[in-house]
């Protein structure tokens, strides 16, 4: 009996030690060279959605340029606002990946001179001592001047766009191509200051039997023109990402220095980007032209997109847009090996701030728009936009306590004078 009662124990004991590896708390983390490998799976998932969303958009702007009405400019603008989104969760992939960055600004940059595009209201001024192309208005001129070289503009390409317009002159704010130049053809000039309203353009801009403003046949060559720009765009940014792609191979050959690659993105976008330029900057100067997407009053939703992005990079998860949701090893599961703690920090950070872009968000689409939240004397708007900027510098300073963690040394991240030093963004 004594034996029976003994050996029982010791099969007991035995199977309790069994379950020990499987269990949470004994769990082997993912080796970085994993980690970053789903990293750069991710990547291609998201820039293969923007790039399917984009698709759409293009076909919804063949349809608004062959029949020209209030429904498909409406649907054209919508499928805009879908294509933003998964564009807006691969942009923690700018930071710390060259390729990327190098890249980025043919499809996402802002602020934009729109004068240089197609008509503006009178109010938007006729010239700028910064850029001689302010008011060239090449949807009206198939001829311009450019550093004293004329160019002909007769047909407005792809390749016009990209080659000579873009930052023409040397002058950022001469923005060409992109989003936001799509942006500003669907929706036009925002007019209404810090008041209710988003822009207004008509469907008739594009009606060669009704033209309204004029060149709605060339404006037409210029909306399709940026939107095959666009796409073709993004399959070469897909292509970076595939298992062979340049972008792959970069972020992958060093699995340590991937790691801070991805750290990179996480707080640079986080802090100087987000934070500072797109935000922070706005809400000092209260100043509706500092908005991300300033021609459509989506900028709540952009900066929601971001947030999520940069959450992704940590927990590995994407929900694509059919629904699919993606998982993998991920840099939370090598924090939580190494200091359980500091990765419960990071994900309750990461979390507060997707929940306080919700709450912008929120506000966005019932009570008023973000140009409106940062306007001088809107205390409660003020407040709300704030919150996830107060939210973004905590997780950033986060993100460098990880770094310090994981023995990955130190890095710079993207810096804003909104934050760093505020009085210099009056002067």
């Amino acid at each position: 009996m004594l034996r029976t009662s003994l050996k029982a124990a010791v099969f007991a004991l035995a199977a309790s030690v069994a379950v020990v590896p499987v269990t949470a708390a004994f769990a082997a983390a993912p080796d970085a060279a994993a980690v970053v490998k789903h990293y750069a799976n991710v990547a291609h998932a998201k820039f293969e959605d923007a790039l399917t969303t984009a698709k759409a958009l293009d076909a919804a702007i063949d349809k608004l340029i062959a029949e020209p009405s209030e429904e498909t400019l409406k649907a054209a603008r919508a499928a805009w606002l879908v294509a933003r989104n998964p564009y807006q969760e691969s942009e923690v992939y700018r930071f710390g990946n060259p390729i990327v960055d190098d890249w980025e600004g043919r499809v996402n940059a802002w602020p934009l001179d729109e004068g240089l595009i197609d008509y503006v209201d009178p109010s938007y001024g006729s010239e700028s001592d910064e850029n001689a192309l302010f008011t060239a208005n090449v949807i009206a001129n198939p001829k311009i001047t450019i550093d004293g070289r004329e160019v002909d503009a007769s047909k407005i390409t792809p390749e016009l766009l990209a080659s000579e317009l873009q930052e023409a002159g040397g002058v950022e704010a001469n923005v060409a191509t992109g989003y936001h130049a799509i942006e500003f053809l669907l929706w036009g000039q925002d007019l209404n200051g810090t008041g209710p309203g988003a822009g207004n353009r008509p469907y008739t801009d594009y009606d060669t039997k009704a033209c309204t403003n004029g060149n709605c046949d060339r404006r037409a060559q210029y909306l399709k023109a940026a939107s095959t720009l666009l796409v073709s765009d993004l399959e070469e940014m897909v292509g970076n990402w595939t298992v062979e792609g340049a972008a792959t191979k970069q972020v992958e050959a060093d699995p340590k220095a991937g790691l801070v690659t991805i750290l990179t993105g996480m707080g640079s976008l986080s802090y100087g980007e987000l934070a500072g330029e797109r935000m922070k900057l706005g809400l000092l100067l209260h100043d509706p032209e500092e908005e991300h997407d300033c021609f459509s009053d989506n900028t709540y939703n952009s900066h929601l997109h971001d947030a999520i992005g940069i959450r992704s990079a940590y927990t590995g998860e994407y929900i694509r847009v059919d629904g699919t949701k993606l998982t993998g090893p991920s840099l939370s599961e090598i924090v939580a090996a190494k200091d359980p703690a500091l990765d419960k920090e990071m994900r309750e950070k990461l979390d507060k701030t997707v929940a306080d872009m919700e709450k912008m968000a929120e506000r966005g689409r019932t009570i008023e728009a973000y140009d409106q939240m940062i306007g001088e004397g809107n205390a409660e708007g003020n407040a709300i936009v704030q919150a996830p900027i107060d939210d973004l510098i905590a997780q950033s300073k986060t993100v460098e306590r990880v770094l310090a963690a994981l023995d990955l040394g130190t890095i710079k991240l993207e810096g804003s004078d909104s934050l760093d030093n505020p009085n210099a963004v009056f002067k």
